[in-house]
């Protein structure tokens, strides 16, 4: 029986290294070279030590362990113990993923009963080798962005809050998104805009707010008028958007805005609400745009109130 060491050590050099390497992409820490191929070449030590006599103890679930700590400590140094602990958890997490991707799409596509109990023999199964060959690299690749993926996604439903508007008699519920992008003020009266979209909510919100969404060009040119009772609550704010230097916008002066973020509420004494019918989120994740600088007003905690 031949058996092709030099190629099996490399491909775990490898494929070691790269495990170290989206390690360091999930931890967000730069690493030097010759740290991933140290650590690397450490776990590599398990195959060449499968071929002596001390495969006994190479083998054992304590070796391995030691063998994943020398590749961190190697790879990542020794900072402090949770510094450690979470460069140790993330390499496994990383190894869990890229190897049951490996296996899950492995035993999807398999046909061949004999597989299943086909044992590296010399250079090994060569379909089993080509589909690591292949499948890691492409494993490897969807492992790293879907963590970047789930990593953004957390950081945008951190954001989102519950926005609690009252206008009159009438009292409306959103779910906002605080997008620090969003500067837009009043010029006159300094007071931020938050926009919202009704685009779901017609038949909930005032006649008023729904005619202003629909055709607010009309309100700004004087062809339509609000009730009386809504004038003195209209705002013309002009804005830039992308494509266009000047812009109008209408907007309303609520009565009380309340946002509130996890178990705490933030009290808008002073904004203003425009309302759309344009659609803020592609997965209806949110209904409104906040301003950033309307959480800085009051916030209320378990029944006290305190400057922010």
């Amino acid at each position: 029986m031949i058996v092709y060491l030099d190629v099996i050590w490399a491909l775990n050099l490898l494929f070691d290294s790269l495990l170290l390497y989206l390690t360091a992409i999930f931890l967000k820490r730069k690493i030097r070279v010759w740290r991933l191929l140290a650590g690397g070449f450490i776990g590599s030590l398990i195959i060449l030590l499968s071929f002596t006599p001390l495969n006994v103890y190479s083998g054992h679930p304590i070796s391995k362990l030691i063998c994943s700590v020398l590749m961190v400590l190697i790879a990542f140094g020794y900072k402090r113990l949770t510094f450690f602990l979470k460069a140790l958890m993330t390499f496994y997490v990383s190894t869990f993923l890229i190897g049951g991707g490996l296996m899950g799409v492995h035993f999807f596509i398999q046909y061949d009963e004999k597989l299943t109990v086909s044992v590296l023999k010399g250079f090994g199964d060569p379909i089993s080798w080509l589909f690591v060959l292949i499948g890691f690299p492409v494993a490897w690749h969807f492992g790293r962005k879907n963590i970047e993926t789930m990593e953004m996604t957390n950081i945008q439903y951190e954001q989102i809050v519950t926005v609690r508007l009252k206008l009159g008699n009438e009292s409306m519920v959103f779910r906002g998104l605080v997008d620090s992008g969003n500067q837009l003020y009043d010029p006159l009266s300094k007071m931020p805009v938050m926009f919202v979209s009704i685009k779901d909510q017609m038949e909930a919100v005032p006649k008023p707010i729904g005619d202003l969404a629909l055709d607010p060009e009309s309100f700004i040119m004087g062809n339509l008028l609000l009730p009386d009772e809504w004038q003195n609550r209209l705002r013309i704010v002009p804005c830039r958007v992308v494509g266009k230097e000047h812009q109008l916008i209408l907007a309303v002066k609520p009565d009380r805005i309340l946002i509130e973020y996890k178990d705490d509420h933030y009290l808008c004494e002073k904004g203003l609400v425009s309302f759309t019918l344009q659609q803020l989120s592609a997965d209806d994740a949110f209904e409104c745009i906040v301003h950033p600088k309307m959480l800085t007003g009051p916030k209320q905690q378990g029944g006290s109130v305190k400057v922010s």
